[in-house]
């Protein structure tokens, strides 16, 4: 909102020598924000005066251009030119080559003389051209910047002027004027006004306030009836009417070619608008002086009465940006006899617009439903000056006034003539008191307020505040429709009393008891995979269905899998709530790789949402009441399975290849060890077995078991999967469900006792078929060896024809340590001949 500062000092007492940001200073303690400031003298200056043209001398060019060499007085007759800047001449009458032909010997115009500056940094100086010496120009409202025709330069009797010669044209047009501009937040729509910024600057520093409403005078009595209106929406679709007041006045004779006077033309342009024609131009003043819009019909161009409803099916509009624009069933219209000539709040119809032949209108200020109209304007994407007063809420008790307003303007300035016909249809709805008690100021704002505070500030904001028992009851007024809820009544005692009057108290914490368990076992193993040289990463959980089906589940059974599908999607590709970390990891890869990074370790941790029988509850308990335990526990029960996995991914080389230093390819042993690195940070241990998943290579695949449940996989991905989704090659990821090995990690560590004795070490290699799993063998090697093995290693896989085919030959370091003593070689031996015989026995292992 732009605040025009000779507009506020007609309804407050800023001072006459008051800047843009001393007004701005003064609206920021109460709330309004500053935005910027405009001013006309930033990029126009110098002398600017009226000049009158004394001759015009028509003489055509080579070029086909026929230009003016005019004469033209810039100072009273019979006075002496005071300026001195180079090119004035002194006898007060300036010879000007002038190309427009729109005025005649005699018209008043605007000079810029020799030493002005218009906007575009353009600097007048004397300048030879066309055969003269052209001292000045004779200027255009496009060239002053206070308008866009350029067709002619700016004659002052078109504005209804006859200013003395060499008087100051910026003081005449008024561009010594600027405004402040304010940021108005959705909650007080009354701020879109003068009336409402001046009665804010009343409220900061505590001055008193002109309410320019109650500057207008109605005489309804000695009003007739005037136009029939029918306000027809019965079945309100968003639960209230969309018209709850319309109210029209008449005014006859108005001569449309009268000139906005330059007083208007500049406060409105000040404040963002252009002026457009007199009828257009008073309509736009009432609505920034009382935050009421308004509209002016062609009564000759109406048909009939006005019915306020809903569109029809199929009824288009020609709105005023000349645009066709197909009506919904929702949007609230303004109709006559002949259809629809408006929407509701948001804009009006060509059909019945005001134009140069109009001599007689209908005044309309009504108001509408704010859900309506702002469901209407995002709809047609029609933004307008008056949507934006109503979707935030208009004072319904304004609107006669403003009609009133249009009509005395329109009588003034234009000619016209007041019918005395009014219509006012419909039943304003009124705020509702509001019970609050004295104490909610203190409690919420730690601020000890005494009640006479809290009355007098709300009286203050316009409400009517009366005492019933132990608590207020308090009246908003009609412009505050933010004003609903006791908080809110707290938010305007704080606001202007004074923010600053809140002590800046942090509150004072309650003792903790540090990161619970479960924070500490994540934190450990994130920093662990950060020092391995693995990097985090976070992802959206937003995910196609195509990618939780592939990477969520081991095989492709044919059936959908269940997940979670989002009503509001933020991409259409993206509908469902993942199951499985993996699809973000990689596409982080991808991003990485895109950029030229290849050697990866890259991890993340997440929540996935994998769903059980129900999904949601039938219904939403109501507000305001507890709900029951049967209902809260059918809301559980639609609660998705939220399970923490944690997946990594590995690609390229590590170390980085440089030149003459070979780095070593990661493959899917690193998955693995990445997996077996998490379980270790949290002291479990992994069960690591040939296992099988859709998206991983069939030979390269292991499966992760925790106490013989699986909690994930590690491996290299498919090649079909890398090729795909453009992945390096060789590509290799595990995925573990943390929570799962967060809930099985000892709750207490132990640190095992060093031994004094010993070890003794022996080897073993067994030849076993090649489908069996190394750690399958392994663990038979340890069992069979019974509570002396310390630690069993695997160092050597062989296969070849020497072993036969279909055979290969794993080898094992055994490390033997007594915890009482120290071992003989026969003991070592006899544990390890044990291991043997339960490898033969169960696999039919073969020793070399």
């Amino acid at each position: 909102m732009r605040i025009p500062l000779s507009w506020i000092r007609e309804y407050t007492q800023f001072p006459a020598e008051g800047t843009a940001e001393d007004l701005m200073a003064e609206l920021v303690k109460v709330g309004l924000e500053e935005e910027d400031v405009h001013r006309p003298t930033d990029f126009l200056s110098g002398p600017i005066v009226v000049g009158e043209v004394l001759e015009k001398i028509l003489e055509p060019q080579s070029n086909g251009k026929t230009i003016n060499w005019c004469q033209v007085r810039v100072v009273p007759e019979g006075s002496a030119q005071t300026l001195t800047q180079e090119g004035i001449d002194p006898s007060g009458v300036q010879g000007i080559v002038c190309g427009a032909h729109n005025f005649e010997v005699g018209d008043k115009v605007v000079v810029t003389l020799p030493g002005a500056v218009l906007p575009g940094d353009f600097r007048i100086a004397a300048r030879k051209t066309y055969g003269h010496v052209s001292a000045g120009m004779i200027a255009s409202v496009r060239e002053l910047g206070i308008g866009e025709d350029h067709d002619g330069i700016l004659v002052l009797s078109t504005l209804g002027l006859d200013p003395a010669v060499g008087a100051d044209a910026m003081e005449l047009l008024g561009l010594y004027d600027s405004a402040a501009e304010i940021n108005v937040t959705p909650d007080r729509g009354y701020a879109f006004s003068l009336r409402g910024v001046a009665r804010e600057y009343s409220h900061a520093t505590g001055t008193p306030f002109i309410d320019p409403a109650e500057q207008i005078t109605t005489d309804d009595d000695a009003a007739r009836p005037g136009l029939e209106v029918s306000l027809s929406d019965q079945a309100p679709i968003y639960g209230v009417d969309g018209c709850t007041r319309f109210v029209t006045r008449k005014v006859t004779g108005i001569d449309p070619e009268a000139p906005t006077p330059p007083w208007m033309a500049s406060r409105l342009r000040l404040a963002g608008m252009r002026s457009i024609s007199i009828a257009v131009d008073v309509s736009n003043y009432v609505m920034l002086e009382l935050g009421q819009p308004n509209h002016c019909y062609d009564a000759a161009k109406l048909d009939g009465g006005i019915q306020v409803r809903r569109a029809a099916a199929g009824e288009k509009l020609i709105t005023l940006d000349e645009k066709e624009r197909s009506l919904h069933a929702e949007d609230l219209v303004i109709a006559d006899a002949r259809g629809a000539i408006g929407i509701a709040g948001v804009m009006g119809g060509a059909r019945t617009e005001v134009d140069d032949t109009t001599s007689a209108v209908i005044v309309e200020a009504a108001y509408f439903d704010p859900i309506s109209v702002s469901r209407s304007k995002r709809r047609h994407k029609l933004p307008s000056e008056a949507s934006k007063r109503f979707e935030r809420g208009v004072d319904p008790q304004l609107a006669p006034l403003a009609a009133q307003r249009v009509v005395d303007l329109l009588v003034q300035l234009a000619g016209g003539t007041d019918a005395a016909e009014l219509t006012d249809a419909g039943t304003p709805v009124l705020p509702e008191p509001i019970a609050l008690d004295p104490a909610l100021p203190e409690k919420l704002t730690g601020v000890a307020y005494t009640q006479e505070q809290i009355q007098a500030t709300l009286t203050a904001i316009g409400a009517e505040v009366t005492q019933s028992g132990d608590q207020l009851l308090v009246t908003p007024p009609s412009w505050r429709p933010d004003l609903s809820i006791p908080a809110s009544l707290v938010e305007e005692i704080a606001r202007l009393i004074g923010y600053d009057q809140i002590p800046s108290r942090l509150p004072v914490p309650p003792a903790g008891r540090g990161l619970t368990v479960s924070q500490q076992r994540r934190r450990s193993v994130y920093a662990g995979l950060a020092a391995a040289g693995f990097t985090e990463v976070l992802s959206y959980p937003f995910y196609s269905e195509a990618a939780n089906t592939l990477f969520g589940r081991a095989e492709d059974t044919g059936e959908p899998m269940p997940m979670l599908r989002l009503a509001n999607p933020i991409a259409s590709q993206h509908p469902a709530l993942r199951t499985t970390v993996l699809p973000g990891l990689l596409e982080a890869v991808r991003r990485n790789v895109s950029r030229g990074f290849t050697d990866l370790a890259l991890f993340e941790a997440g929540l996935v949402f994998l769903p059980k029988g129900q999904l949601g509850s039938a219904t939403i308990p109501a507000l305001g009441a507890y709900p029951g335990e049967d209902v809260l526990a059918d809301l559980d029960a639609g609660i998705p399975e939220q399970p923490l996995h944690i997946a990594a991914v590995v690609s390229g080389a590590e170390p980085a290849e440089l030149p003459g230093v070979a780095g070593r390819r990661r493959d899917w042993a690193d998955a693995v060890d990445a997996a077996e690195k998490v379980a270790d940070l949290l002291r479990v241990q992994l069960e690591v077995t040939q296992g099988r998943h859709q998206a991983f290579h069939p030979g390269r695949t292991a499966e992760l078991r925790l106490n013989g449940v699986r909690v994930g996989y590690a491996g290299e991905l498919h090649p079909k999967v890398i090729e795909d989704q453009d992945l390096p090659a060789r590509t290799s990821v595990m995925e573990l469900d943390l929570s799962a090995l967060i809930a099985a990690a000892p709750e207490q560590v132990s640190a095992a006792s060093i031994s004094t004795f010993p070890p003794t070490t022996q080897d073993v290699s067994l030849i076993v078929a090649q489908t069996l799993p190394a750690t399958t063998l392994e663990s038979t090697l340890a069992e069979g060896a019974g509570s002396l093995l310390e630690d069993i290693e695997l160092f050597d896989v062989y296969s070849g024809e020497h072993i036969g085919e279909g055979k290969k030959s794993l080898a094992y370091g055994l490390r033997f340590r007594a915890k009482d003593r120290t071992l003989t070689a026969e003991e070592a031996s006899e544990a390890r001949a044990s291991a043997v015989a339960l490898a033969v026995q169960r696999h039919g292992a073969v020793q070399r």
